[in-house]
């Protein structure tokens, strides 16, 4: 492989992870632990296109989720087939019984292509890993992609699992599991209908001491509810979590300690286009989840994490820049790498919005919605003003509105030649009460 101009070229993000080399899909084993976040991954790390039984688990850790260092793969294929996704705890108390030196040891659990669930254990932070003799620990029947959490009021291991037949209703669903040491697994529920890659988490509801459980499907999708250790009841959903063109296999960090208490969530921004590269795919850039209350209810909010500040280069800003119907976009800035914060008062146009490198960021104000590459979603104004987070790398777009209400997920491929940022408004004059613009540098 030529490394000379590794992570420098044409379409390679610069502020979301790619591997190397080689195919990569599914965040999977997120975890916190000992200042270091570890993001295993779905790998084909000999070519552009994977197959189901050519998984391996790639590896890399950071200090802040921006800057990422690619380890050695820790999963290969074996007799139980490919490694196919799956998650990661620490077993402070030992459990398992897998601990042997003095640092926590690190339990992952992966589905073993078609054979079942496997675990695999690490003493090292994470750094080897030791395949469980006893796998799998839950034949296939099918099912797959193992989440594991720690459920503190039952002192029980939970894992959530998607299978193509629940035990019970014989359709598409999570499965729900206990165990008292990650290796002996009981049936205790399930929730039909969501679809792979399950996640699983208990939030505060506006920061305050009411908590609800989320569980998310592989495409965001969500429900909202409750979970009394052994089964989880529905209030409300299922509901979207973004509404972009590339979003898929989403996970959460384990092991985030309650000081931060943050709940971060990466996604495999799935189908992107790479053309001559010689990696294929990138992860979303990390972001925080709340639960808010909005209009409609209670929502599952995503924010970029703070960390992207640590790659802010030059600012800009100006206020109330007026735009008016046939009149040329505003120019505003050129750039590639961008994280943009904006308010536009739509006024009386019948649509406005940005362009970033000829691809046009458009509400419309008659409908309510808002379009990026091809994607649409409603979003309501806030008396008149509608509110704008959007990250633009080399090859994918990322807006938030509404600090998060509604969040749109996409890869393109630019005109290389084109680098500018315009705003513009059609059938009325609309207005940018303010914009702040940070000119990133590479996380490379």
């Amino acid at each position: 492989m030529n490394t000379e101009n590794l992570y420098n070229e044409t379409y390679r993000p610069q502020f979301h992870f790619t591997a190397k080399k080689g195919w990569l899909n599914d965040p999977n084993g997120m975890i916190f632990h000992k200042g270091e976040y570890h993001l295993f991954f779905q790998h084909y790390p000999d070519g552009l296109t994977p197959t189901f039984n050519s998984m391996h688990w790639g590896h890399a850790v950071s200090k802040d989720m921006v800057h990422w260092t690619e380890l050695p793969i820790v999963f290969y294929p074996d007799e139980n087939g490919a490694a196919w996704s799956g998650s990661a705890v620490a077993d402070v108390e030992n459990t398992s019984g897998f601990k042997t030196g003095t640092e926590d040891v690190l339990v992952a659990a992966y589905t073993g292509e078609e054979h079942g669930q496997c675990i695999a254990y690490s003493n090292d932070l994470g750094r080897t890993w030791e395949k469980y003799a006893g796998n799998p620990v839950i034949p296939f029947f099918p099912d797959r992609d193992p989440k594991i959490i720690w459920h503190g009021p039952t002192g029980k291991w939970i894992m959530a699992l998607y299978a193509e037949k629940t035990a019970r209703s014989g359709q598409k669903g999570t499965a729900f599991f206990s165990s008292d040491d990650l290796k002996a697994w009981t049936y205790m529920s399930e929730v039909p209908g969501f679809y792979e890659c399950p996640d699983f988490f208990e939030l505060p509801v506006d920061n305050s001491s009411n908590k609800k459980w989320v569980l998310v499907s592989g495409n965001g999708d969500y429900l909202i509810g409750s979970f009394d250790g052994r089964a989880f009841t529905t209030e409300s959903g299922p509901l979207k979590a973004d509404f972009g063109a590339n979003f898929y296999a989403t996970q959460t960090f384990s092991g985030i300690p309650a000081e931060d208490g943050r709940r971060i969530q990466i996604a495999w921004m799935n189908g992107g286009i790479y053309p001559d590269m010689l990696f294929n795919q990138q992860m979303s850039f990390p972001c925080e989840l709340t639960l808010r209350t909005c209009e409609d209810g209670i929502r599952l909010c995503r924010n970029p994490v703070k960390e992207i500040e640590s790659l802010y280069k030059t600012e800009h800003r100006s206020t109330n820049i007026h735009l008016a119907p046939n009149e040329s976009p505003h120019k505003i800035i050129e750039g590639n790498l961008l994280d943009i914060d904006v308010v536009i008062n739509v006024g009386n146009a019948a649509e406005c919005g940005i362009i970033l490198r000829g691809e046009r960021i458009s509400y419309n104000q008659s409908s309510g919605v808002i379009s990026v590459l091809g994607k649409e979603a409603i979003v309501g104004l806030k008396q008149g003003n509608m509110k704008l987070r959007i990250l633009l790398d080399k090859t994918s777009i990322e807006l938030y509105a509404n600090d998060g209400e509604i969040s749109m997920s996409s890869c393109f491929v630019p005109a290389l030649e084109e680098k500018s940022m315009s705003a513009f408004a059609e059938g009325g004059c609309a207005t940018i009460p303010h914009i702040t613009i940070n000119e990133l540098r590479s996380a490379w």
